[in-house]
């Protein structure tokens, strides 16, 4: 463990931030570079030699581009709320609980995960249809806890593992009940899990795009992925806007795991902590 790092480390870390940000920085310069610069020899130039914020401009005067972040915001925030409370008396049942079948139902939200969204989202429309749910916020909700509560539940229940026990037996001793003993013990000893499990899921209902694309079909009603998947000139197709739009997205998601990396990193580390 004395043992120095040497150069070798750093070049292969320095290689890797540049391949794992080089999308990233490639979206940028093409954000800013005008449509001449955007096809042809230069084309793949990193020099920009005229740059402009025009696109970033036109994603917003000339779609509603406000809307859709504005969806993609309500729809998120909502998803991540709901699972997060479902899944933290989900998981404190399994794992701190004493009854049949746990395994059976572990094994099953492992199930429900594992089934691509294009199996499923024929009768899920056909649900949202009949039940008067299309162009909705519910109705991106419902659907996005298919694949957002099964991810909340195990990372959750493998958080709720790792603590202690004895934390509750004491509770216990003082007469607290099990709900009293999940609120007052459990809760705040998994916050860094519970950050760590929220920010998983708002991403992941932030991204996602097949739900969002069958059934929210209204203009008003589009999440930020399908608007910019829908971004159409009238004879081209505007890369400059999408490269704009993409980069806006992205800044929201970057900006909260910066605020938020020590909760992130305490809870995925949390479990690596031998008792």
């Amino acid at each position: 463990m004395q043992k120095r790092t040497g150069p070798g480390f750093y070049l292969f870390l320095t290689g890797l931030l540049i391949v794992i940000l080089f999308p990233f920085f490639w979206q940028l310069i093409a954000s800013i570079k005008p449509p001449s610069e955007l096809f042809g020899e230069k084309a793949f130039s990193i020099l920009i030699e005229n740059p402009s914020f025009e696109n970033y401009e036109r994603v917003f005067t000339q779609r509603p581009f406000l809307t859709y972040m504005w969806n993609s915001a309500v729809v998120s925030i909502l998803t991540t709320l709901y699972c997060i409370v479902v899944a933290s008396f989900a998981a404190f049942a399994i794992a701190r609980l004493h009854f049949k079948g746990k395994t059976l139902i572990l094994g099953m939200v492992l199930a429900v995960s594992m089934f691509p969204q294009i199996a499923t989202i024929a009768p899920i429309f056909m649900f949202m249809q009949s039940a008067h749910l299309t162009n909705s916020y519910l109705g991106l909700i419902i659907p996005y806890t298919t694949f957002a509560l099964p991810l909340a539940v195990w990372n959750l229940t493998t958080f709720y593992r790792k603590i202690p026990t004895d934390l509750e037996e004491a509770a216990k001793m003082d007469g607290a009940s099990v709900m009293q003993t999940f609120r007052k013990v459990i809760l705040p000893l998994a916050v860094p899990g519970t950050f760590t499990t929220a920010i998983l899921v708002f991403i992941a209902a932030w991204n996602e795009f097949l739900f969002a694309l069958t059934i929210n079909t209204e203009e008003q009603l589009k999440t930020v992925p399908v608007g910019i998947a829908l971004f159409q000139g009238q004879f081209t197709i505007p890369w400059g806007e999408i490269a704009a739009a993409s980069i806006i997205v992205t800044i929201p998601l970057v900006i909260m795991v910066l605020i938020f990396q020590r909760r992130i990193v305490s809870g995925i580390t949390a479990g690596a902590v031998k008792e």
